[in-house]
């Protein structure tokens, strides 16, 4: 077989299904039914960090356990992506979709009603695991509902309920934390999975392919979640541990060693957790690996703006939130747009030049400094969000459209979980650039203002704040010499987030060049016959 054959060619043809009638298995009704779900899942991986100050303050957390609050949810989200993905190609889509919809609003619901923080962290992680259910399942949904020819749209219109939610979530949880209380960040979550539980049984309906997985790769899911903990754990530690440090290098190469035995196992086992044959398309490995590099251009990048407007500009949440909706309604307005293109064009051109757009748009956001005003920031912002679009419909095509439709699950949890680990480590690497540029940069900075030398134990802890935007002033400092202070910190902050972005430039380049090897998935055809919408 060739590098370059889908890998499904062997497959048996999967029949098409009857022409469907009536609501159940409609499937624009499909869509709507599961982008409500969606979007309880996609919010809450943003919305919740404009609560943790409050949660920490009501229930007198540690820093340690408001940073768990987030980690919990973001580690068992991702170890748990491609394993809940094979469940959903194994028992169903529909089942697997309803059970994450049910678990997610009940673990949201305790987490509003829970006294301690640490039943906040144990929902929390509840909360990533049934994510991880709900997530693969509504792909493998829309793939087997939609014909070839629709479901570009499809997803194209999936990927904006998500962007739109993520970009989002600063502005719901600013006004909720602000006029209700943190609880209702987690109880808005309760309605909605209701919803979603009364559509989905009333819409969706169960596919499944006849070559369906029978059994389960215990051992495999076993090597491939320990791999996938030990990366995204040294992800999340290593600003605080440092990259040199042993126990950051130990959870790395422990990844490693633990992937090595995956794949050797995955060779060896009649029904692997994941066939090594689906990498053997290179439009499918390409699309993963453009993935991980999108995500890590995007919320590596992200992470910093937030601080910026914030921070420098002295934003509260809301208005950092309404400050990003050029970026959230370009990517409302160009994915179902991208997903027409892709139908039209194929992959390639508009992934292409997604990635360049987004290279631009990385170019323009190095140049932002203290006094740019809001129309600067709104034409990159837009500029980054036009850019995004079409990557994130085309990619999740590429990577969808090329496994084998009884993997459509195990291949929506594959595409999961590149963008969590390329936005985990888009983060903690364009996070070591910010910190290393500022613990360069600060000293000298300090020193040219002539202000008093900060005391070397102090240090590191004034770069820590500088590196997050804030200006480390003392109380009881004097107005001219806290102006200068300030003046200092917002100068090398964006010197830092320049640089930040300069390289989540070069990456997006990177990423723009994997394109050129991504087409269309021929296996989409294996979804639902053509005429049934």
């Amino acid at each position: 077989m060739s590098s370059q054959t889908p890998v499904a060619e062997a497959i048996p043809d999967i029949p098409t299904p009857e022409p469907r009638r009536g609501l159940r298995g409609h499937p624009w009704l499909t869509l709507f039914s599961v982008a409500i779900g969606v979007m309880m899942v996609a919010l809450d991986g943003t919305i919740v960090a404009i609560a943790n100050p409050a949660i920490q303050q009501d229930l007198g957390a540690t820093l340690a356990d408001v940073q768990w609050i987030t980690n919990g949810y973001l580690l068992a989200l991702a170890v748990a992506l491609i394993t809940a993905g094979k469940l959903g190609d194994r028992f169903g889509h529909r089942q697997t979709f309803l059970i994450g919809v049910v678990g997610f609003a009940l673990a949201s619901g305790a987490i509003g009603l829970s006294s301690e923080v640490s039943l906040v962290i144990v929902f929390r992680v509840l909360q990533g695991l049934f994510g991880a259910l709900l997530m693969p399942a509504a792909l493998g949904l829309l793939r087997a509902t939609f014909p070839a020819e629709k479901l570009n749209m499809a997803i194209g219109i999936w990927g904006m309920v998500i962007g739109a939610s993520t970009a989002g979530g600063p502005i719901v949880g600013g006004l909720l934390v602000e006029h209700v209380n943190w609880q209702s960040v987690f109880f808005i979550n309760v309605p909605v999975g209701v919803l979603a539980l009364a559509l989905g049984l009333v819409i969706l309906k169960d596919h499944r392919a006849k070559n369906a997985p029978r059994s389960f790769d215990i051992p495999g899911i076993v090597l491939l979640s320990g791999a996938m903990f030990c990366l995204i754990w040294a992800l999340i530690k290593a600003g605080e541990w440092g990259w040199g440090d042993g126990k950051t290098w130990g959870f790395l190469i422990g990844s490693i060693v633990l992937f090595a035995l995956f794949a050797v196992l995955e060779s060896k086992v009649r029904e692997p957790l994941i066939p090594l044959r689906m990498f053997r398309s290179v439009p499918l490995t390409a699309g993963t690996v453009l993935m991980v590099l999108m995500a890590f251009a995007f919320m590596g990048g992200l992470f910093f703006v937030t601080f910026y407007l914030q921070n420098v500009h002295g934003m509260s949440p809301v208005d950092s939130g309404l400050h990003l909706l050029p970026l959230t309604g370009m990517m409302i307005v160009g994915s179902p747009l991208a997903g027409a293109m892709i139908t039209k064009f194929g992959p390639r051109v508009p992934l292409v030049g997604g990635m360049v757009l987004t290279a631009v748009a990385m170019y323009g956001m190095s140049t932002l400094d203290t006094g740019t005003g809001t129309g600067a920031m709104s034409l990159w912002f837009a500029l980054l969000g036009l850019g995004l679009a079409p990557v994130m419909v085309g990619a999740t095509e590429v990577i969808v459209g090329n496994a084998p439709m009884e993997l459509s699950g195990v291949a929506g949890g594959l595409q999961q979980a590149a963008m969590q680990v390329g936005g985990s480590l888009g983060t903690a690497v364009l996070g070591a650039v910010m910190a290393s540029r500022v613990s360069n940069e600060l000293p000298g900075n300090w020193n040219g203002a002539h202000l008093p030398p900060i005391p070397a134990a102090q240090l590191d802890k004034a770069a820590d704040a500088v590196a997050v935007g804030m200006a480390p002033v003392p109380k009881g400092t004097p107005a001219p010499f806290a102006e200068k202070i300030t003046a200092v910190a917002h100068e090398t902050f964006i010197s830092g987030m320049g640089l930040a972005f300069t390289v989540a430039c070069g990456v997006a380049i990177v990423a723009a060049a994997v394109a050129v090897l991504t087409k269309r998935g021929a296996n989409a055809e294996a979804g639902a016959g053509v005429g049934h919408i």
